[in-house]
């Protein structure tokens, strides 16, 4: 099991709406793939938006980064749609 940090920037102003947190989990869980390898999201509110953790089941780092990267392309238009950027991986 290896642990990738995402960070989601907020592209509107203020704060993050309450509840932001569960939908984003909920919006990754529905893209995933069983290829994504995608075992857990631990979400955290931040000053600029959410931390992701994403636990998930990869032979390397590099895969394991590689998989999430996929899912939050995957993602994308749709956090994108509830105010979010993807910064990294």
């Amino acid at each position: 099991m290896r642990v990738i940090q995402a960070s989601l920037h907020r592209t509107l102003p203020g704060p993050t709406p309450q509840g932001t947190a569960p939908l984003i989990h909920d919006l990754l869980w529905a893209h995933a793939t069983l290829a994504d390898g995608l075992e857990h999201i631990r979400p955290r509110p931040t000053e600029q938006g959410l931390d992701l953790f994403l636990f998930v089941r990869a032979h390397s780092d590099a895969s394991a980064l590689q998989q999430m990267r996929t899912l939050l392309n995957r993602a994308d238009a749709p956090i994108a749609a509830h105010g979010f950027t993807v910064a990294t991986p």
